[in-house]
């Protein structure tokens, strides 16, 4: 079995509004030297051994539904479980 930690991130150029919300309450209650926040998505998900290529399977479901690559950059690490 392998272990895929998938971090999904809004690419620079989108607005994150909620990134923005957390920054100014980060400085309202005193962290001023924060100079931004990008607020993202963790997914970690188990799969069975396989014949196919994991790449192949973590890409096409990370294309398919995890992120949505017109506004969102996906990376991941794939494990031993």
């Amino acid at each position: 079995m392998k272990k895929v930690k998938v971090y999904v991130t809004l690419k620079e150029s989108i607005l994150d509004p909620q990134g923005s919300a957390v920054k100014g309450s980060l400085e309202k209650i005193g962290y001023g030297e924060v100079a931004d926040v990008r607020i993202g998505k963790f997914l970690e998900v188990t799969i069975a051994d396989t014949d196919r290529d994991i790449d192949t399977i973590v890409k096409e479901m990370c294309e398919k539904m995890l992120a949505n690559t017109v506004i969102e950059n996906y990376r991941y690490e794939i494990e031993e479980a």
